[in-house]
């Protein structure tokens, strides 16, 4: 599953222009998800990108639930808000609500230590500038050591390879 999912954020990100730094996105307002399991729709995730001066303020909503026969077997819904400024995250929140359990983080940039300061549901702890929020729309994250659950915090080391490059014909398009 794990593979399968990041084999579908890969895609994504080799597919489209917005390959580059976080520059990329300063024509792009919003990117909308919808959800599927099944060949079902499920719910979506959508983000919101605002550029003011140098700060990119990106808010995201996500949203969608798996039932089988009737029976809900999982929800998820959240929101989460970034800041960016010269490409380096500076603030980032996020609240969560996964089979009725609530949880947030909170992340500030201490310019004086040169860290990121994590306040997780699970955790209160530093990283490294380096490591990148798990929240998906940037692509900064597939090369990063680690990235930060925006769900609680925790830290999630990580190794990627890029195994190569295949044309994929979708819609009629390559």
């Amino acid at each position: 599953m794990k593979i399968k999912f990041l084999s579908i954020i890969l895609f994504l990100i080799f597919s489209t222009k917005s390959v580059a730094h976080l520059s990329h996105y300063n024509s792009l307002n919003t990117l909308e998800y919808e959800l599927f399991r099944n060949d079902q729709s499920i719910g979506f995730h959508n983000y919101k990108f605002e550029k003011i001066d140098s700060i990119l303020k990106v808010e995201s909503i996500i949203n969608f639930s798996i039932s089988k026969l009737g029976v809900n077997l999982y929800s998820y819904s959240g929101n989460t808000q970034e800041s960016y400024k010269t490409d380096q995250l500076i603030k980032f929140s996020s609240n969560t609500n996964q089979n009725k359990k609530i949880k947030n983080t909170k992340i500030l940039l201490n310019k004086n230590k040169n860290e990121l300061i994590i306040s997780g549901s699970e955790n209160q702890l530093t990283a490294p500038i380096e490591y990148s929020v798990g929240t998906w729309w940037n692509h900064k994250i597939i090369k990063s050591k680690a990235q930060i659950s925006a769900v609680s915090g925790r830290i999630i080391e990580q190794k990627v390879t890029f195994l190569g490059k295949k044309k994929i014909n979708l819609y009629g398009k390559d």
